[in-house]
């Protein structure tokens, strides 16, 4: 701990009293601090010591779709920090009854630490709704509404999926070694495909924005039309320019994954049918979301060859590339006829992306940290120093 204390003082600016929206927003310093202090909880809990910075407060969640590791991850890192969460449930509230984002994001805001948000249906409109609850927030702090201004955390919206790119980084750092061993490391981002219609880009989209950053050769892969949004497109590309890593774009998924270290084949719509998907939407078009699900269905249909296989594999890096995903992957024979990725090959990585998933918890909880003290290596000395057990033993 003593040299993770050392190497996080001088990563600390920036973080203090801000939300995590999006990687690309944050410095390279004030990522690896987010790394920093992730490892540093982590390596207290595991050797029993309570990270329980606050002894009371809200960690609000607001989840617009579906989710089973973020949503528990949330939570998880609330507790470890000794906040209490509560779910608002939009169904329940008086936002159905037309309440304003900005009266919301104050009133749920009293004590609260930390707000985390999941919406990812709308594209141009899940990063927006985020940047709205954040403006509302600053009005109620500097009117002398709230005592405290919680943070914003990016659970994940159309854009960018920030805690799990930082959570796949986290795994890639314990893999590899360190952040400096990642540097010429081949990542094949790929779509494959998928009997469902309408997956998110954030996912690929944070992966080549976050990886380039690094010095890593990434290398984007999909049929032709699907393509992501084109500013992440944009971001990856400046960013691998100022790394010294490449980025690079194919319509070849046999292309990515030749001599690739790392292969993370993954399911999304084409970036052109979710915009059409957020207007009909909107418009509660139900006919034209249906007939654009069935005209997405057959169109995904005609690439069921985009699959991560024992043969592909084999043409990795010494055909021993890490497999990842963010889970849960759609595996041929076993969740859908034919999906994203071969039975034998999910098993063999199985437990190699549960770890990977493992890391999320503690990101998130290091968001919140970083946001919430100005002085995250002071904090650390503190609960070394205050030596209070998580789980009461005998001695």
């Amino acid at each position: 701990m003593d040299r993770l204390i050392e190497e996080l003082k001088p990563l600390q600016s920036g973080l203090y009293g801000k939300d995590f929206l999006l990687t690309w927003e944050r410095t390279e310093a004030e990522l690896k601090a987010i790394l920093k202090i992730a490892e540093g909880l982590k390596s207290l809990y595991e050797s029993n010591c309570s990270t329980k910075v606050f002894q009371s407060g809200l960690a609000v969640s607001l989840f617009r779709d579906h989710s089973t590791r973020t949503r528990f991850s949330y939570a998880s890192a609330a507790n470890l920090l000794g906040l209490t969460v509560q779910d608002l449930d939009e169904g329940k509230s008086q936002i159905a009854h037309g309440e304003t984002v900005r009266e919301t994001a104050n009133m749920i805001s009293f004590l609260t630490e930390a707000i985390g948000i999941r919406d990812d249906m709308y594209l141009g409109a899940g990063n927006a709704y985020m940047q709205e609850v954040a403006e509302s927030l600053d009005l109620g702090k500097a009117d002398g509404v709230l005592h405290q201004r919680p943070v914003v955390v990016n659970l994940q919206c159309d854009m960018d999926h920030p805690t799990q790119s930082m959570a796949d980084l986290q795994h890639l750092v314990q893999t590899y070694g360190s952040l400096e061993n990642l540097k010429g490391k081949k990542i094949a981002m790929t779509w494959a495909y998928s009997p469902s219609y309408g997956k998110p880009l954030s996912v690929p989209q944070g992966i080549i924005s976050l990886m380039t950053r690094f010095g890593m050769e990434v290398t984007l892969a999909h049929p032709e039309g699907y393509d992501l949004v084109p500013e992440c497109m944009k971001n990856a590309s400046e960013f691998a320019s100022a790394s010294g890593g490449s980025f690079s774009v194919s319509n070849s998924m046999e292309e990515a994954f030749a001599d690739a270290d790392i292969v993370y084949p993954k399911s999304w719509a084409p970036y052109k049918v979710m915009e059409t998907r957020t207007e009909l939407l909107r418009n509660k078009d139900h006919k034209g979301l249906e007939d654009l699900e069935q005209k997405c269905l057959a169109q995904n249909a005609k690439f069921t060859g985009w699959e991560c296989t024992e043969s592909l594999m084999k043409t990795t890096r010494d055909g021993k590339a890490l497999y990842m995903h963010c889970l849960p992957a759609d595996i041929s024979s076993v969740s859908c006829e034919k999906g994203e990725v071969e039975a034998s090959v999910f098993d063999r990585y199985r437990t190699p992306t549960y770890i990977q998933a493992g890391y999320k918890p503690y990101i998130i909880a290091a968001m919140i940290f970083a946001a919430k003290f100005d002085n995250p290596a002071a904090m650390f000395q503190d609960l070394i120093q205050r030596d209070l057990k998580r789980v009461h033993t005998i001695s």
